[in-house]
């Protein structure tokens, strides 16, 4: 019986095999490179196929544009006779004999080593791998190999950790060592030997049939190199001169595709509706003089308009009158007098017999608009009306009929603004404030609601782009800048404290509540062990800067609870983004009304409230924020005439982040503050491009002077390629078709800031 189960199992496995499939098709040429990776028969497919996507690689295609983050320079061969000489930690190349392999127990657990001595004619050198016993079988003793790794002393020991080989044979199969070798980003569970052997594979079977999209009169005109020949010395370059030549025809690629994408949003907003709302000549003298006796009842009888404040509305009046829509950036310091210019141009389409309308992203900053807009205009006598979504139905209903009829000129509201019950008689002006919390559909949104024509549009930012950047994405705006703070703005004295020097703070948020003053206390995270609310829908990676563990970072609801205890009796609110926009609202309303002494939030506050008696910005885990987001905080205080104070609590060491933190100290000029945080931080990273929809370049990068040149280039290029309604000119079908579906697609889709 036993015997007849024993002879019965082979057979019971061989029916449970599978039959034998058929080899799969090898794809080669431009068919390929839409071919999923684990289809794709390159090598180590099914482990690409598997862990690929967690970095954005799905086909071939994905793969051959998955660029190096760095390159090792080992063409270099030494003898193993030299390497006494040689510092501890630098990369080598020898050519070996392999004069024995063996595989014994490491101290650490589980875990074996394959130790492989090597020779030369000068000596000999071992080689260490942990917990790779296939090297075992790939290496054997006479063979020889070129071999690079990282040189270790240990004594008169020296030993190559963790070094790649290859045969000795064919010196143009070289991939991993002997030559310029490509370092990329890798995941867990992918090899740098699978990924360069996949890119390899791909390059000789579909790089040489990749369809170059630039137009042939570009890549003459430029001297760029061709795409099949860029994309081979990219990843394995015979030369560095030629490395750098392919990478920079990338770059003016990425840089192409940029300016392609905001030339087209431009020249289409114009086309597609047609033109402007026309508005009359501006009653300037009027609006102004109302706007400063207003400014002069509120602050004190030596007001009168900043420099920058009447450059501004010039400019402004200058575009109304113009036959195309303005489309200009106002951009200033939190209290450099933005609302004051944009009161100006509500005014004066509201007096020419036009409607104009403001958009805020919260309902606490579109009531404050309301207030400070009713102050500023009231000599005039217009009327102001708010839409809100906290507005009772039959106040809302009212707003939107005066709207619909024509009857309310100038509205201040926020996303209800933009809904489908919202219309207007004769919309000729929209204003964004914080314009980079809002999606280009959502500006759009509001547009349409002109009727059919083109309203103007007046975009402002308390968060000053750095120049450089600026003149790439806002290069289809005018931009304004306001420099000069208003009269009657005080210094904000800034210190750097540490977590436990907080003593003589904490006493003086108790000596300020006795002025009747009030304080901030922002921290990085609403409960403990959460991701960074410091940009609230971001990881801490594209912050930019390496932030602390989450676990040791200061957090919302924790905080308020220990401030309650530690200042009682003062009276602690709370506010972070995870509570309802009411409830939210309504704490920031308690603690600017002054039934709050202390309100402990997450950069929820960055966009809040004016509360003048808010003395003390205490901001704790600083060198989790960003610089520029830093310098934002900072305004929400020093808004009235009494001095204020702001502290950045942080126990950082990193060099970059303790520099930050002494920039955001000692700069009080936000343009120069935007300035040293492009110098920081990389521009894809800078407070307010994220959210404003700029790619993170892969390969171009603006902070090079070479790049910049080639925005430039990529500038004219959009231009000429682009016909006045903002659509590629016939013959550019290849170009298209990448700009939709290729690698540059993320890049040409994206919606910066500007984009209308």
């Amino acid at each position: 019986m036993g015997e007849r189960r024993l002879a019965a199992r082979p057979a019971a496995r061989r029916a449970r095999a599978p039959a034998p499939s058929s080899p799969p098709v090898r794809v080669t040429g431009s068919a390929l490179l839409d071919v999923p990776l684990a289809k794709s028969g390159v090598p180590g497919a099914r482990v690409l196929g598997r862990v690929g996507k967690r970095m954005g690689l799905a086909t071939v295609r994905d793969l051959l544009f998955h660029l190096p983050r760095r390159y090792d320079d080992l063409r270099e061969m030494r003898k193993l006779g030299e390497l006494r000489s040689v510092d501890d930690g630098t990369v080598i190349s020898a050519r070996v004999t392999v004069a024995d392999v063996r595989v014994e127990a490491s101290f650490r657990r589980h875990v074996q080593r394959t130790i492989a001595v090597l020779e030369d004619e000068t000596g000999t050198i071992q080689a260490t791998w942990f917990g790779r016993r296939y090297i075992e079988r790939r290496m054997h003793p006479g063979q020889r190999v070129i071999v690079s790794g990282k040189l270790k002393h240990f004594g008169r020991t020296r030993t190559l950790d963790n070094p790649d080989f290859q045969p000795e044979g064919n010196e143009d199969e070289l991939l991993h060592v002997g030559r310029i070798v490509p370092v990329y980003r890798l995941t867990a569970g992918l090899t740098a030997v699978t990924l360069r052997r996949a890119v390899r594979d791909a390059l000789d079977r579909a790089g040489s049939a990749f369809l170059d999209y630039l137009p042939p009169a570009i890549v003459r005109e430029r001297g760029v190199a061709p795409l099949t020949g860029a994309l081979e010395e990219a990843h394995y370059p015979t030369s560095f001169e030629k490395r750098d030549a392919a990478l920079e025809r990338l770059a003016f690629d990425e840089l192409l595709a940029l300016q392609l994408g905001m030339v087209a949003r431009r020249r289409g907003r114009t086309h597609e509706r047609g033109g402007p709302v026309p508005v009359a000549d501006a009653d300037d003298t009027r609006i102004r003089a109302a706007i400063v006796d207003a400014l002069r009842a509120k602050v004190g009888p030596e007001v009168e308009l900043t420099h920058d404040q009447a450059t501004a509305i010039d400019a402004i009046n200058d575009d109304l009158a113009r036959p195309t829509p303005m489309l200009r950036l106002l951009q200033g310091d939190v209290g450099s007098g933005k609302t004051a210019v944009a009161a100006w141009a509500l005014a004066a389409v509201a007096l020419a017999g036009h409607q104009a309308a403001i958009l805020a992203p919260t309902d606490l900053l579109a009531r404050q608009h309301h207030r400070t807009l009713n102050d500023l205009l009231a000599p005039l006598g217009l009327p102001i009306e708010l839409l809100t979504g906290s507005l009772r139905g039959g106040d809302a209903a009212r707003v939107r009929e005066r709207l619909a009829t024509g009857m309310a000129p100038i509205v201040v509201g926020t996303h209800a603004l933009i809904s489908e019950s919202v219309a207007f008689a004769d919309l000729a002006l929209a204003v964004i404030d914080e314009q980079h919390r809002f999606g280009v559909e959502q500006r759009s949104a509001l547009e349409a609601k002109a009727g059919g024509r083109v309203p103007h549009l007046l975009l402002m930012t308390a968060t000053p782009i750095p120049r450089t950047l600026g003149q790439v994405l806002y290069a289809d705006l005018d931009v304004t800048d306001l420099r000069t703070p208003p009269e009657g703005r005080v210094r904000i004295r800034t210190g750097i404290r540490e977590p436990g020097a907080l003593d003589s703070t904490w006493q003086k948020v108790r000596d300020e509540a006795a002025l009747g003053h009030r304080t901030f206390v922002v921290v990085p995270l609403i409960v403990p062990g959460d991701a960074t609310e410091a940009d609230e829908d971001e990881d801490p990676e594209t912050l930019g800067f390496e932030a602390s563990p989450a676990s040791s970072a200061v957090a919302a609801e924790p905080e308020a609870e220990r401030l309650r205890e530690l200042l009682a009796p003062l009276r602690v609110g709370l506010v972070h983004g995870r509570l309802k926009p009411a409830d939210r609202d309504a704490e920031m309303a308690r603690f600017r009304d002054g039934e709050l002494d202390v309100l402990v939030g997450t950069t929820v506050v960055e966009v809040g409230v004016d509360v003048p008696e808010a003395t003390m910005m205490i901001v704790e885990g600083a060198d989790r924020f960003g610089l520029a987001q830093l310098h934002q905080l900072r305004g929400r205080v020093g808004r009235g005439t009494v001095e204020s104070f702001c502290v950045l609590v942080s126990e950082a060491t990193d060099p970059t982040a303790k520099a930050r933190l002494e920039a955001a100290r000692d700069l009080r000029d936000g343009f120069e503050l935007a300035e040293r945080d492009w110098e920081l931080r990389r521009e894809g990273d800078v407070l307010g491009l994220v959210q404003s929809g700029l790619p993170r370049l892969r390969i171009a990068s603006l902070q090079r002077e070479g790049h910049r040149e080639l925005a430039a280039a990529a500038r004219a290029a959009a231009e000429a390629l682009l016909d006045d309604a903002g659509r590629l000119r016939p013959g550019h079908e290849a170009l298209a078709r990448e700009l939709a579906s290729g690698w540059l697609a993320r890049v040409a889709q994206a919606e910066p800031a500007g984009a209308a």
